[in-house]
Formats: structure tokens, C-alpha cells, sequence
């Protein structure tokens, strides 16, 4: 399991998946998404927007998971 230090209060999925280089951009994520399972904890997730807050887990097709942390932890 890898950490996300979140900046900002929350990010969203979309942006995840950039950081994480999964994807190179929004609509890259967008496909990505309709094309794949995600589950934000342990929830089938497909919305690009989602907020991920610290905390919550996301977990890939490729078999890794990230959870979200707080800079200020």
C-alpha cells in the first residue's frame, strides 16, 4: 500500500490517477475509468470528480492500492 500526502483538503480521482501516472490527462482518466474497476473504499467507483479525502483507500486494477494522507499528520 502507497501514501498520497494530500496538499489540499481533498483531491479527486482524476488527479489521482495523474499523480500516480497512470494517466497523462483528464481524458485519458475519464476512458481509464470506464474501462476499468476502482474501488474507493472497497466501493466500485467509476467518477473522475470522486473526492478523495485523508484516509480513503483506492484501489487498482494493477493490483496496487493507495491511501490518502493529510500534510498535516
Amino acid at each position: 500500500m502507497q501514501e498520497v500526502v494530500l496538499k489540499t483538503p481533498y483531491i479527486t480521482l482524476g488527479q489521482l490517477l495523474k499523480i500516480v501516472d497512470v494517466v497523462s490527462s483528464g481524458g485519458e482518466a475519464k476512458w481509464y475509468l470506464s474501462e476499468h474497476e476502482i474501488y474507493v473504499n472497497d466501493e466500485l467507483d467509476n467518477r473522475r470528480g470522486r473526492k478523495l479525502y485523508p484516509d480513503d483507500k483506492v484501489k487498482l486494477p494493477n493490483g496496487k492500492t493507495y491511501v490518502m494522507r493529510s500534510s498535516e499528520n
